[in-house]
């Protein structure tokens, strides 16, 4: 590891008192608890086998409707999974949970989640056991949303690691929170809790808070207090931290060389402090340590990580989440049947979306029957999960109105806080010659170009689009030339020729690497000699590959809510304040920084 390049900071501080909430209490000791836990206990002993099993599952279903989705998802189901709804998943396999994506079709509009969360609901009550189920998703805000507008969307995590403010962090927990929550989701995987360190890193990156390890331990905590204020499940995630890695989990078996005393420095923090505050839950990371566990297992199913460190070392009470089990980085070494299996041996609680239900679910069954696991195992994890369940009044009433939809979600006020705090989180890297902020006088006639990816919530963009209404709404007048990720020449010629008698360009540029097409486009607008500004709409290195450029900004995400505050920022309706919350490093020597850690320039 390059010692050069990153920051390794004492472990972060945080407040140990045990927090009590609505339903259990945090304190394992407590009388309350213990009374709680024997009513529970008396669920659990009157669960079937198979209905034990089961509850240890979180699964995908395709469908807007518990019962009645469309065609084309009935056909999903049944291909994938071998049942033709939601409602009939978990009559057969007496599932604990179940996970939304929008490419599901899980999550349309507000009042069709609600709906749909009520029909989960009433199918899990229908069985003899009569469990509600926890209702999870993916909603970390900037990259990574499931929800769309009209929801209220935030600045992702790095945007918010450069706004560097606990406050807002707090604050855009519990609104987030009240919003899943009237829409029947209870359990949200975030906030992200790695210490991205590595400029590489292809599946972390701006979903992290920073390389800071206390900053971003103060953040990860702030934002867990939020959504407990709002009564949601927050997970932080992925333990024991896959920020330092240049292969994507999905894809790929990373291996993290990390030393344990590196761990203790880079990697534990965030998870120690949201620990400290009190998280409910925890997803594992399918990456390789071998400093934590020279197995060669992954973290997932590594019993030293996942009961030696997490539960033992750390003292995390709650609940442990897999990540993905679909995911190449846990498949690589065993087979599907025995992934399941290795988890629950290695101390997890929930088994989150297996590639085949049928069999993970029977390869948990049958290592019950066969004696490789006790049912007292599956107990331990379960009274976990319905402890969780009871701490979110799901027993006492697991439902949501669409009353509660319509005062909550999406609401002004909400959506005046987005706004507010995504203003103080566009970072100003480079403004030669005082550019910024262009004034309608000087600089009315404005060329927007750049990259156009697929929106992350799937609602919101595309992104010059965007750009071009957010100035056009302030008195610019604005031409959008969409040049894509990976520009043509044939595409540069036409932003050349469409840059001639404008005022200014502004390019959005997309994780740009050295020799890309998109620093081509850059330089050849530079060369017209009309100003460019140039805004990173995702990763905050790209002002290292596009050189020449009049001013630079770093936006973090390319959803509106961020997007529209870089272009107030642009026009001086707000004064850039973000401070970088990782450093860029040069493009001729990436072991020197151009820009450290804390650097942002403003009016």
């Amino acid at each position: 590891m390059s010692l050069s390049r990153r920051t390794l900071l004492a472990a972060a501080t945080a407040g140990t008192a045990a927090v009590t909430l609505t339903g259990v209490p945090a304190r394992a000791d407590d009388a309350s608890r213990t009374d709680k836990d024997d009513r529970l206990k008396r669920i659990i002993a009157g669960m079937t086998l198979e209905e034990k099993v089961g509850q240890l599952f979180v699964m995908r279903v395709y469908g807007h409707s518990a019962t009645d989705p469309d065609q084309a998802d009935i056909d999903a189901n049944l291909k994938e999974i071998g049942v033709r709804t939601a409602a009939e998943l978990i009559g057969k396999y007496k599932l604990g949970g179940i996970i939304y994506f929008a490419w599901a079709h899980n999550t349309r509009e507000p009042h069709q989640i609600a709906d749909l969360s009520n029909g989960i609901q009433r199918a899990g009550l229908a069985q003899p056991s009569h469990i509600p189920l926890l209702i999870s998703t993916d909603q970390e805000h900037g990259i990574v949303c499931r929800v769309g507008e009209p929801a209220t969307l935030f600045p992702g995590a790095m945007a918010i690691g450069a706004g560097g403010s606990r406050s807002d962090a707090r604050t855009l927990g519990r609104i987030a929170g009240a919003e899943l929550r009237a829409l029947g989701i209870r359990q949200n995987y975030a906030p992200d809790s790695d210490v991205n360190i590595n400029p590489a890193n292809p599946v972390i990156g701006v979903r992290s808070f920073g390389a800071d390890p206390e900053a971003v331990a103060g953040l990860v905590a702030a934002e867990v207090k939020g959504y407990q204020s709002s009564d949601i499940a927050s997970t932080a995630k992925h333990f024991p931290g896959h920020g330092d890695t240049a292969t994507d989990s999905h894809f790929g078996f990373p291996v993290i060389t990390h030393t344990r005393e590196q761990w203790q420095e880079i990697d534990a923090p965030p998870f120690k402090a949201a620990i400290a505050a009190g998280i409910d839950s925890i997803m594992t990371a399918h990456i390789m340590v071998p400093d934590l566990d020279a197995s060669g297992d992954p973290a997932t199913l590594s019993h030293p990580i996942m009961t030696g460190i997490l539960r033992q070392e750390l003292g995390f009470e709650g609940v442990i989440v897999t990540d993905s089990l679909g995911m190449q980085g846990v498949r690589d070494k065993y087979g599907d049947d025995r992934v399941p299996v290795l988890a629950l041996k290695a101390g997890v609680d929930q088994l989150l979306n297996p590639p085949s239900l049928e069999v993970s679910w029977n390869a948990v069954l049958n290592a019950v029957k066969s004696g490789e696991l006790t049912e007292a195992r599956l107990d331990e994890s379960i009274l976990r999960v319905l402890r969780l369940k009871a701490k979110l009044g799901l027993f006492d009433d697991p439902y949501v109105t669409q009353g509660g939809v319509d005062k909550t979600v999406g609401t002004p006020a909400h959506l005046a806080a987005a706004d507010r705090i995504a203003e103080a989180t566009t970072t100003l890297l480079l403004n030669r010659d005082g550019l910024l902020p262009l004034s309608r006088l000087t600089h009315r006639s404005i060329l927007v170009a750049g990259a156009d990816p697929a929106s992350p919530s799937g609602t919101t963009g595309p992104p010059t689009t965007t750009l071009g209404q957010a100035l056009t709404e302030l008195g610019f007048s604005v031409t959008v030339l969409p040049t894509g990720t990976a520009p043509t020449q044939a595409k540069v010629d036409q932003a050349v020729a469409a840059a001639q008698g404008k005022d200014a360009v502004l390019v959005g540029t997309y994780n740009v690497g050295a020799g890309s097409a998109q620093q081509k486009l850059v330089k050849a607008l530079v060369a017209t000699g009309v100003p460019v500004v140039a805004v990173a709409i995702r990763n905050p290195y790209d002002i290292a590959q596009v050189p020449g450029v009049g001013a630079s900004l770093a936006a973090y995400s390319w959803t509106d809510v961020e997007l529209r505050a870089a272009v107030r920022v642009i026009a001086g309706r707000a004064r850039p304040v973000g401070k970088l919350p990782v450093p860029v490093q040069r493009a001729d020597d990436p072991s020197q920084e151009l820009y450290p850690i804390g650097y942002g320039l403003s009016y």
